[in-house]
């Protein structure tokens, strides 16, 4: 009998066989399924269904791909002797940084559907010393006083991955069913002020200087009952005060709450479609000192919708900044910007109402870039477990194209997860955008990945030098998996070492706090842009000469999902040693030129400190 030959080195073959599994190659299958990274089977819960529970309307169940701890435990050891622990893009620095918060979902003995959507935060220079800190948004039981639930906190960074917790006395520690989190300047006096979106009354914090805030919830008109869930502030009129837009998900109080079973036959959370209640989303204008109008019918936004995240930005390229808004089970809004007050949903004119799919997908998290380097934004919407992700790419603002399939995102890993905060950084410092996605179930399944049976580790996929992009081994870039209920990620680089860095909002866990420890990355600039006033200039347009590239990157701190990130403009640039051409769009249209700058640090761009050149064309 002829002998079967085997390899002189097995770790060396194993390892070959995980380069061709990331190139779509496998030949030793047994090798393929050690590192394919698979969940593990649960036991099933031994909960009974409730009575006259009806199932979920989640549309896809996942094919059930059985694989025992051994092996999840097998592809880490594979991905480890691979070097993947060296190539490990992250390091989760949690543990030793002091922000000692622990979400609470607020679950208790019955299931109530805005548990499952909590988890925010934000992070912003709330003390004006030039570094960002910490704001974590607390969910807590639903059926309690406010003085029953524990209170949202704040962190002070101290530098060296260190933060203290500074909440006390602070006039941070809202006690709301929180969802998320925004920042902007409400009375451009240069210190950041917080908008939290509850499930009940919003709150507007006004920050007073040295890490102090006040309650203007009342003071500004606002605190308008509803579920809100991811919110951004804009200029959508142009006349130099920050406007707010708040996404609400769906009409609800508990005793509107329905019974839903999973794929065990036990009781569990619902679809947004149960509840046939959507929600209509406001457009909160400032009128001046951070007073604000409920303009939302006014303005034309009167559709009612599921939504979960929003991103603002200039879609049509006319100067006036739009709303993207991404529902959950339900068509996207692209709401334009008509220049006198009002909006109107072009969504579905503009081809990014529903993706080739041909569906309403699951939209939870999104974000915009110029992924082309054409001059336009382009879109990044995640969805629901076995449903793509949808890349929209923006056509000279005149329609989108979905280019999901090119882009390599139809295959990929991440769809095997439910996705909610997502970015597009350029994590390594090559020049070109990646993508980070923080994953959690909505349903329990069978196939798991930890004891919690709603938990999924991370993705982070790394963009391509002829486009698309392809998944960072090992899984979510750091070396140990992180297996949990993640939610809100929110992007900005926490030591200014000019790496993005990433905070995760875990649901019913301690967050991640993920320092970027990319080794050989390349050169980088970073610029802070504000307005004369001091207030960071959200809505501004950056534009640059990057080697050959025209690299456009807007001032912006809502997208994601629940997040208010690092309004800082980061750009990633290879082996360049400066930047070149660097001018400014304010969000009024008046353009301002900066010249060059040398790489390695952030540099301010001040209104009235450039060139003046008159409008945008």
């Amino acid at each position: 009998m002829r002998a079967t030959a085997r390899s002189k080195n097995p770790g060396r073959s194993a390892c070959k066989q995980m380069r061709l599994l990331r190139r779509g190659r496998v030949v030793d299958s047994t090798v393929a399924a050690l590192l394919s990274e698979k969940p593990m089977r649960s036991p099933q819960p031994g909960a009974a269904p409730r009575e006259g529970a009806q199932p979920g309307t989640r549309r896809h169940r996942p094919i059930r791909r059985p694989a025992p701890l051994a092996t999840a435990i097998a592809a880490g050891l594979f991905l480890v002797a691979c070097g993947g622990a060296d190539q490990a893009w992250f390091q989760n620095r949690i543990a030793d940084s002091g922000i000692d918060f622990v979400h609470d979902s607020g679950y208790r003995e019955k299931r109530l559907m805005p548990e499952m959507t909590t988890g925010g935060g934000a992070l912003f220079d709330m003390d004006g010393d030039g570094d960002l800190d910490v704001y974590l948004v607390q969910g807590g039981p639903i059926e309690v006083s406010e003085a029953e639930r524990p209170p949202n906190q704040l962190y002070r960074n101290l530098g060296g991955g260190r933060f203290e917790n500074a909440s006390a006395g602070s006039g941070t520690e809202d006690r709301g069913v929180g969802q998320g989190a925004a920042v902007g300047d409400v009375d451009n006096d240069g210190d950041p002020d917080l908008y939290v979106t509850n499930l009940g009354p919003d709150r507007l914090l006004i920050n007073e200087g040295g890490g102090r805030f006040r309650d203007g919830t009342e003071a500004a008109g606002l605190g308008q009952d509803g579920w809100g869930t991811s919110a951004s502030f804009l200029d959508f009129d142009r006349d130099g005060w920050l406007d707010l837009f708040v996404a609400q998900y769906l009409v609800w109080s508990p005793d509107k709450e329905v019974a839903c079973i999973n794929n065990f036959g036990t009781p569990d959370y619902c679809s947004p479609l149960n509840y046939g209640a959507p929600a209509g989303s406001l457009l909160l204008r400032n009128r001046g000192q951070g007073r604000f109008a409920d303009v939302s019918q006014q303005a034309g936004i009167t559709s009612f919708g599921t939504a979960l995240g929003v991103v603002t930005g200039d879609f049509d390229m006319d100067g006036w900044p739009d709303l993207f808004v991404a529902n959950d089970g339900m068509a996207n809004r692209l709401w334009i910007n008509q220049q006198d007050g009002r909006f109107v949903d072009k969504a579905v004119a503009y081809s990014c109402a529903i993706d080739n799919d041909a569906a309403a997908k699951a939209g939870m998290g999104t974000t915009a870039e110029d992924v082309d380097d054409d001059g336009d934004l382009d879109l990044i919407v995640c969805n629901l477990v076995n449903e793509t992700d949808s890349f929209f790419q923006n056509e000279d603002g005149q329609y989108f194209v979905d280019r999901t399939r090119e882009q390599k995102l139809y295959a990929s890993a991440s769809r095997t997860f439910t996705r909610f905060g997502v970015g597009m950084q350029d994590f390594d410092n090559d020049g070109r955008l990646d993508i980070y996605q923080a994953n959690g179930r909505v349903k329990a399944e069978e196939q798991a990945w930890a004891e919690d049976l709603y938990a999924e580790p991370n993705v982070l996929l790394r963009g391509l030098p002829d486009g698309g992009y392809e998944e960072v081994l090992p899984r979510g870039g750091t070396a140990e998996l992180l297996a949990l209920q993640s939610r809100a990620a929110v992007f900005g680089d926490l030591d200014d070492d000019g790496g993005m860095d990433v905070l995760v909002v875990n649901r019913g866990a301690r967050p991640s706090l993920l320092f970027n420890r990319k080794a050989g990355r390349g050169a980088w600039a970073g610029f802070r842009v504000l307005e004369a006033s001091g207030r960071d200039a959200l809505g501004a347009t950056l534009r640059l000469k990057v080697g050959p590239r025209r690299v456009r990157r807007e001032v912006r701190s809502g997208y994601s999902y629940l997040a208010a990130n690092d309004p800082r403009v980061h750009v990633g640039l290879g082996d360049l040693s400066r930047v070149e051409e660097v001018t400014v769009q304010w969000a009024d249209g008046k353009i301002e030129a900066f010249g060059d700058f040398a790489a390695g640090s952030y540099h301010s761009l001040r209104r009235g400190e450039g060139q003046g050149e008159g409008e945008a064309p």
